[in-house]
């Protein structure tokens, strides 16, 4: 599904870091400087989410705001605002005004994304999918008859979804194969976030559902901060990944 996104701010440097952050997505971009074009748009287009400036000329983002949200085909569509103000008073406002969420200028387009995946279910181009693919398979190895995940040194909420698409189609292989040996190799990884054990407890879980067992391979310092996570608490861990291959 192609979503409609539809960016209103008056910047024409903050509407190239909108358009190039989607551009990797199965999305339609549309720009206008004021809430007045903003506006006039949104009416036309009906987008599926609007990207809304606060402060600009003509019409600010709080008065379109206020206006769509007495037009019964503009009140619920989801809107994400851009503020250049973190104080309190400022936030709390956007917040009654029931914005789906809010970002701080400057940002970075990853970051905008990330705030957009609560709202839509957002689906990378064709061809960004086949390299998406690609990326994840470089993850994948097999010694024997066992599977490696050798994840990268840095895992965001991106990088897991990749390697958790590639996942469910190396695990339907290893079934075919009669493989259910897996090991998943923490080596590079340089620090611990909620990204990251979300992955490791959705390939523990994977793994499971398929009867795969699964061992992690990893220096002390990360292992110990995995096993205090209580859902992979229980997870063998070796320090070598000859030392997991032959505890199998």
């Amino acid at each position: 599904m192609s979503y409609k996104i539809l960016t209103v701010d008056d910047s024409k440097t903050i509407r190239m870091i909108v358009k190039k952050a989607f551009k990797p997505f199965d999305c339609e971009l549309m720009e206008a400087e004021n809430g007045v074009e903003g506006l006039s748009l949104a009416a036309k287009e009906k987008p599926d989410l609007i990207v809304l400036d606060i402060t600009m000329p003509v019409m600010n983002g709080i008065e379109m705001l206020e206006k769509m949200r007495g037009e019964i085909g503009l009140k619920n569509i989801p809107v994400i605002m851009l503020t250049a103000e973190s104080g309190k008073d400022n936030v709390l406002q956007i917040v009654k005004m029931g914005v789906k969420d809010y970002m701080v200028k400057p940002f970075k387009g990853e970051q905008l994304i990330e705030r957009v995946k609560s709202v839509l279910n957002l689906k990378p181009k064709k061809s960004e999918a086949a390299k998406t693919d690609n990326k994840s398979d470089k993850c994948f190895s097999i010694d024997k008859d066992v599977q490696i995940l050798n994840l990268p040194d840095q895992i965001n909420k991106t990088i897991a979804s990749e390697i958790e698409g590639g996942l469910q189609s190396k695990i339907k292989e290893m079934t075919s194969a009669g493989i259910n040996k897996f090991i998943l190799s923490l080596d590079k990884v340089k620090e611990i976030n909620m990204a990251l054990i979300k992955l490791i407890i959705s390939i523990t879980q994977n793994c499971a559902g398929a009867n795969v067992s699964v061992r992690i391979v990893s220096v002390p310092v990360i292992s110990d901060s995995v096993k205090e996570f209580q859902e992979i608490s229980e997870i063998p861990v070796n320090h070598s990944l000859e030392e997991a291959i032959a505890a199998f």
